[in-house]
């Protein structure tokens, strides 16, 4: 027998005996339509692969949505014995949350600008008041926005205000109905409450304006690839038809935004991919003139910008593998010109800085933790913000006003709610201005934090931040849910989770493993993460895992484990790696056909993604993909129970991958525990829409991890 027919046999097989097996039913197993399941050649390099489910890519097709839709009801006749519980779950959520809370107003050019929530509403109202003459707000309120109103009536809703004019009359917003995050740009006047008539659809949300108030630009995108490659501007009252391209980015593996110097002198266009960036600049009050080059792309070149004064500062890897910060004069900017601010250190990665009149903020990670520094712009001795939690998450907040002292920044640990303080730069005076209310009786004394290091299989530490209920035992019986990311240099630092308190107060611990792949520990980190070295990413997820059960954190019949998106690859990696180290993993948005997704140029996320992925047309690429990609080493054998969620809009991993995976997981895995598909039919990469309707997939989650806890 072929092995094509092999394979095919082993399905049909499988789908039969699931379909005969005793489930209730309104419970019986999702099966594809057997004419369906036709083996799909996909050839590269000489080698074959089979992809029976190759045909669920399309969702125009009507046997596609009936599949998904029965994976749907098959989930929730599964969960239905924990319908209570995800009630109890949500209602504890809801409950911690502050109804008619309100962000921390921010001065702009005249006004006090804020969020706030209204009860029962799922979205912000986007409100201002004018200042008086001492600085304070003494004007009515004004309601530019109602989230809620806007979306009424609408499955999804996602509003960006991209900008409010120089001249605080207008503001240009961005609606997304859809999940796929096409926009359209609305423009609004601020004083009557008109929407004008200049509507421009399919957009990427961003714009800036020039200075005469009249002129704005805008991102637009590839409708196929989805990758941001134009810059158009569009005056005030004409139509989109004469819009002016100023701006196309024809390197397909570059992506380009539009936006403006916090000086408001210069409008800026950056492109950018993983390895290289460039930049172009306009004085911001010529809105007809051309863009100039800043530096000129070359490889390993990554830099940014804003303008300070008589100079620009720039944050850059020239020479400097942890990045450095740089100066040039406003007429040279080429990088011959460019001279140390902060120069390059080993143990410090310089990941971020701001700008003010007479002060900088840099932005340092350290021992796997983020640092605030703030510098003088005369060049005196500097002052490091100190924090006094085992593992935080800190960053500048906003700070739109160039001549001040004062740096809002925002802290949070995972026994600390968000707290958003003002800190004096001169006098180093801090002001606490907000802290994030958590209804129900919260008190951070009943908790516990920890930073721990966890030797991995080549002998490299890898941090851990982890936070349970003071005075848990360390006897191997708590459950534990372990989160995990590590790709593109995105670090994931310990933020408090208010949601989190109904897995805690139930005895779980929960732990993020900052494995390679991320930035913690530097840029090395990141490199030792990706490309031909990703499976460092799994190895050390799964060592984690192995070393808090060794500490007695928890054993592996509590162990739970979850990620999404580029994690979700990660949760996908790790159950073919060790399926026996889990009890539950919950995979969102996975991407997990890597080889597939990677040789196809037409879709999302492709091109633009070589450098972090490999390019698979190269074999030694194609082969690195190959040795961990979840969907191709799929296997007859027991598999932990699975959550899988996806989103049939989803822009950046595409549904079809999880389905299939799912698909193939069913036809093929030896067990009988649980695998559960959950397609959100009405949104995208970023679930559910709205405040609180977010928590209910937050309450599924929970409710499918805390079912499967055993008795201790």
């Amino acid at each position: 027998m072929s092995k094509r027919a092999l394979v095919l046999l082993q399905v049909l097989m499988s789908v039969f005996l699931l379909t005969m097996s005793a489930l209730p039913i309104a419970a019986q197993v999702p099966t594809p339509p057997v004419a369906r399941i036709v083996p799909h050649d996909l050839v590269a390099h000489g080698q074959t692969r089979v992809d029976n489910y190759y045909w669920l890519r399309d969702r125009d097709d009507p046997a596609v949505l009936d599949y998904l839709k029965a994976e749907n009801a098959y989930t929730e006749a599964m969960l239905a014995g924990s319908a209570a519980l995800r009630d109890t779950l949500l209602a504890e959520m809801k409950g911690r949350v502050k109804k008619d809370d309100s962000s921390v107003p921010y001065a702009l050019n005249g006004w006090s600008y804020y969020q706030r929530f209204v009860e029962g509403g799922e979205y912000a109202l986007w409100c201002r008041r004018a200042l008086g003459a001492a600085g304070a707000p003494d004007g009515p309120e004004q309601v530019m926005f109602d989230g809620n109103a806007m979306a009424q009536g609408l499955g999804y809703f996602s509003l960006r205000v991209a900008e409010v004019s120089p001249d605080s009359r207008l503001a240009v917003f961005a609606v997304d109905t859809t999940g796929r995050r096409f926009y359209t740009l609305r423009v609004k006047d601020l004083g009557t409450g008109r929407v004008l008539d200049d509507v421009i659809p399919d957009v990427t949300g961003s714009a800036a304006w020039a200075l005469d108030n009249a002129t704005f630009f805008y991102a637009k995108q590839d409708p196929g690839t989805l990758r941001s490659w134009q810059v158009w501007r569009h005056a005030l009252g004409t139509p989109v038809a004469q819009d002016a391209l100023v701006y196309q980015e024809d390197d397909e593996t570059f992506e380009c935004d539009v936006s403006r110097s916090k000086s408001d002198r210069y409008l800026l266009i950056e492109s950018s991919q993983t390895l290289s960036s460039e930049w172009h600049l306009l004085e911001a009050d010529n809105p007809t003139g051309a863009f100039r080059v800043f530096q000129p792309r070359e490889r390993d070149l990554e830099y940014s910008l804003d303008q300070q004064g008589d100079r620009f500062v720039i944050l850059t890897n020239l020479g400097a593998r942890n990045f450095r910060l740089m100066e040039c004069p406003l007429d040279r900017t080429g990088r011959e010109n460019w001279k140390d601010i902060v120069p390059a250190r080993d143990d410090v990665l310089l990941e971020g800085f701001d700008v003010f009149t007479n002060w900088l903020l840099v932005v340092e990670r350290y021992d796997g933790l983020t640092h605030l520094r703030v510098l003088p712009r005369d060049g005196g001795e500097g002052h490091t913000l100190a924090f006094a939690d085992p593992t935080w998450s800190v960053s500048d907040e906003i700070n739109p006003v160039m001549d001040t002292d004062v740096l809002r920044y925002a802290y949070t640990s995972p026994t600390t709610p968000r707290s958003v303080y003002a800190f004096d730069m001169r006098t180093h005076a801090e002001t606490l201005l907000k802290r994030q209310e958590v209804i129900g009786g919260f008190d951070p004394a009943n908790y516990e934090a920890e930073y721990l290091h966890i030797t991995a299989r080549d002998g490299t530490p890898v941090p851990v931040s982890l936070v349970h209920r003071k005075g848990l035992p360390r006897n191997g019986k708590a459950p534990l849910l372990l989160y995990g990311y590590g790709s593109y240099g995105l670090s994931t630092d310990a933020r408090f989770n208010g949601n989190a308190l109904s897995l805690l107060d139930r005895g779980f611990v929960y732990a993020i493993a900052h494995v390679r792949g991320g930035q913690e520990m530097g840029r090395g980190w990141y490199e030792d993460g990706k490309l031909l070295k990703k499976m460092n990413t799994f190895t050390d997820f799964i060592d984690c895992g192995r070393g808090l059960v060794a500490q007695g954190y928890t054993s592996p019949d509590r162990l739970f484990a979850q990620g999404g998106s580029a994690g979700g690859l990660l949760m996908g990696a790790v159950v073919n790696l060790a399926p026996d180290l889990w009890r539950g993993v919950i995979a969102q948005v996975p991407f997990v056909d890597v080889v597939t997704t990677m040789l196809d140029a037409s879709i999302p996320l492709t091109t633009g993604e070589y450098d972090e992925w490999g390019n698979p047309n190269d074999k030694a690429y194609y082969d690195a993909m190959l040795s961990y990609s979840p969907y191709d080493h799929v296997a007859p054998a027991a598999y932990p129970a699975l959550l899988v969620t996806t989103g049939l809009h989803d822009s950046q991993v595409q549904y079809w991958e999880p389905a299939k995976w799912v698909a193939k997981l069913r036809a093929m895995k030896t067990d009988r525990n649980p695998l559960l598909l959950r397609i959100n039919m009405d949104a995208g990469h970023g679930g559910r829409s709205g405040r609180f309707r977010a928590l209910e997939e937050t309450a599924v989650v929970y409710g499918f991890m805390l079912g499967l806890v055993p008795a201790k």
